[in-house]
């Protein structure tokens, strides 16, 4: 195939840079997904999440490559018949002649990544890695530059992060001073551990099961850190724009003749919330006599 103009590989070059793919997990799937290298690339499309609707979305962009965060083929697949959600994707990319990137726990590490972007939503300006897996840095660590309470620090984060029907879930004392901050994007009640040895007084992360997230509350016997379930594709969504800018930045020239947009569509699976009564005594939260 002959070109003119950026191919797919040059961009590739620039995404591999960006976002190395050996220093993602040994469990996950990134880098390039469908695609020719040689295929000219016009537009690029960024997402969270390789649905349908997003995959719909770039193809009515015009857009040549859709950049996700999180893997379409994570695990082993038999077929790609469209009788399937994942076949259809795939046909639906082949098809449109879009090309899928996906740069996932590679995104998370890198500096800028996922993280640095939930740290800013979350106010902090400064941070250390939470802790390091597979010679990675996983989370981020800082301090906000005054303390507040729990319940102020959670109202902040709610307006920095793109609104979802469930929005924010807070365990902890509402007035509870807090002030250092650890930030985990996507899925992370793997890491109460590491979160503790941090001195974190209230941990952001997201996707919070009922017995990991119980258990951690005991272990802290009501005190720090507390916990906020800010959304998973909510804490991941942030980092798109700084994605984009920094890929607009590094195909340098190229850039004037490839044009970059974030996707408009939320991938949050959830569509509306029915509130039950908010009338809760301390003693029911604790567990105690009612």
């Amino acid at each position: 195939m002959t070109t003119s103009g950026t191919t797919l590989s040059e961009v590739l070059t620039v995404l591999d840079g960006l976002y190395p793919p050996d220093t993602a997990q040994s469990w996950d799937q990134v880098g390039l997904v469908s695609g020719d290298p040689a295929q000219p690339v016009r537009r690029i499309h960024l997402a969270v999440d390789p649905t349908l609707a997003v995959i719909e979305e770039a193809r009515e962009a015009g857009a040549d490559l859709l950049v996700t965060h999180h893997p379409l083929l994570l695990r082993g697949v038999h077929s790609v018949a469209t009788t399937s959600a994942k076949g259809a994707s795939v046909t639906a990319l082949v098809v449109a002649d879009l090309a899928l990137y996906v740069a996932h726990t590679n995104a998370d590490v890198a500096r800028p990544g996922v993280n640095d972007a939930l740290a800013a939503a979350a106010g902090l300006t400064a941070t250390e890695p939470l802790t390091v897996r597979e010679g990675q840095s996983l989370g981020l660590v800082g301090d906000l530059s005054v303390p507040m309470t729990l319940q102020a620090f959670a109202a902040m984060l709610a307006a920095a992060l793109p609104a979802t029907p469930v929005g924010v879930r807070v365990s902890g004392d509402a007035d509870a001073e807090v002030r250092r901050v650890a930030v985990l994007g996507g899925a992370g009640d793997d890491a109460f551990a590491e979160v503790r040895a941090s001195g974190a007084d209230v941990y952001v992360t997201a996707d919070l099961r009922h017995h990991p997230a119980l258990e951690a509350r005991e272990e802290a016997r009501g005190g720090p850190p507390y916990l906020v379930d800010a959304g998973h594709w909510a804490t991941e969504s942030l980092w798109l724009e700084s994605a984009s800018e920094r890929i607009r930045h590094e195909l340098g020239g190229a850039a004037a003749s490839v044009e970059v947009y974030v996707s408009t569509l939320r991938t949050d699976p959830w569509d509306f919330l029915v509130a039950t009564s908010s009338t809760t005594s301390p003693e029911q939260r604790s567990g105690g006599p009612r």
